[in-house]
């Protein structure tokens, strides 16, 4: 038996490549929702492609669900979750769609709870998590209660973003009210066009013309680094789990691009605590801060799969694995990823071609999957079959440098 996944997604990162390889190996049928230039258009394991267009968002999604005729949704991007929960509203949560849903969600009526940064943190407060004292912010007012409750640096986020787009760490007042204006309004129409313009995607400029305002919480800053877990839940019980630390990240509050797997009690409580209060399915993220003492805080959740939900460390740490269990016996398992220490491609290679993770951990580059590894070094897929073409002196240039750093080998 074979499992039918469709993978969800709005932005074209690898990582979403890396999450069809997943599933493809543990005997399942991956077609994905994705946009034109994505990664994941390139990938060898992939049945089909159904492409996302920005300006019709819910229609692109029921197309490629009537087309793929899917067992299990998988989001990959928060704005790709909130397409597919307006769907589920416009459709009444009802027939073989409301089903879906809710098969791949657990519970869709608990998701916006777990996007309400404020109403999040209060909630796993009340399941004995620790966090950081988080509170809303809705007018000037308030901002400077919470600065007087909670000091600098202060924490800003706003609800409904994501990728560390709508996070502001604030010194000061002036560097605080700047941050809540920021956040807290849509970026004007002039803005919005040359966001679009500068990073070829057209949501920028969609958001500029709604004018929608966003609610903004603050939180208490905790000194320490990052840590987190990717899990995979099933009707609100947690099938498999990873627990990390980040070793190496894409500055103050971007993604990871060295990790270390851990073994770490409170990570897995947490996870527990989190995916049973909700009645979770599918796959989400956790993330913490572990201060000096060790302690770790959870600061907020990603309501679907993240960059660690694509690595495989064994039986109960491989996260395709587990949810295709859920859905067909004998799904099968990836070899274990041999070392604690991963290193993610490309990120890390990246920010240092000679950084002593690329030899000492392991290297997560995608080398079963050749047309997701040029894609993920931004060559541009020219078609979507395996003969897909690149431009012949960006292969030369990007072979040249992998000699450079990697050897003839």
């Amino acid at each position: 038996m074979s499992a039918r996944v469709l993978l969800l997604s709005s932005v074209g990162w690898p990582s979403v490549a890396r999450l069809a390889a997943g599933f493809a190996h543990v005997s399942c049928t991956v077609d994905a929702l994705a946009p034109a230039g994505a990664a994941i258009i390139a990938s060898r394991y992939l049945s089909g492609w159904h492409r996302y267009n920005p300006l019709a968002p819910r229609a692109s999604l029921k197309n490629a669900i009537a087309v793929s005729r899917p067992d299990l949704l998988v989001c990959c991007d928060d704005r790709a979750l909130a397409s597919l929960l307006s769907f589920y509203e416009m459709e009444d949560g009802t027939g073989s769609i409301g089903e879906l849903v809710r098969r791949s969600l657990g519970n869709p009526g608990a998701i916006p709870r777990l996007i309400c940064r404020n109403g999040f943190i209060a909630e796993a407060s009340d399941e004995g998590i620790r966090v950081p004292e988080t509170l809303a912010i809705s007018e000037r007012r308030e901002l400077d209660e919470a600065i007087a409750a909670l000091g600098f640096p202060l924490v800003l986020k706003s609800d409904g973003s994501w990728g560390g787009e709508g996070v502001v760490i604030a010194g000061n007042a002036r560097e605080a009210e700047a941050g809540y204006q920021r956040l807290s309004r849509a970026p004007s129409l002039l803005r919005g066009i040359a966001r679009a313009t500068k990073r070829r995607d057209v949501h920028f400029a969609r958001e500029a013309m709604t004018r929608k305002t966003r609610r903004v919480s603050a939180q208490k800053f905790v000194a320490g680094t990052q840590a987190a877990t990717a899990f995979a839940a099933w009707r609100g019980d947690v099938v498999g789990a990873i627990c990390y630390d980040v070793l190496v990240a894409d500055g103050a509050i971007g993604p990871p691009n060295v990790i270390r797997r851990v073994d770490c009690p409170q990570l897995e409580s947490a996870t527990l605590k989190i995916a049973r209060r909700f009645g979770l399915s599918g796959i989400h993220g956790l993330d913490f801060i572990r201060a000096a003492d060790g302690a770790a805080h959870l600061i907020e959740i990603n309501p679907r799969a993240t960059q660690g939900s694509t690595l495989a460390f064994g039986p109960g740490r491989d996260l395709p694995a587990a949810l295709a269990s859920c859905l067909v016996p004998n799904a099968g398992m990836r070899p274990a990823v041999p070392n604690d220490i991963v290193a993610i491609f490309p990120r890390e290679w990246r920010r240092d071609p000679l950084s002593r993770f690329l030899a000492s951990g392991y290297h997560d580059v995608p080398w079963d999957d050749p047309g997701v590894l040029l894609a993920s070094l931004g060559l541009k897929p020219r078609g979507r079959s395996l003969r897909t073409t690149f431009p012949l002196g960006e292969i030369r240039k990007s072979q040249a440098r992998q000699r450079e750093i990697f050897g003839e080998g």
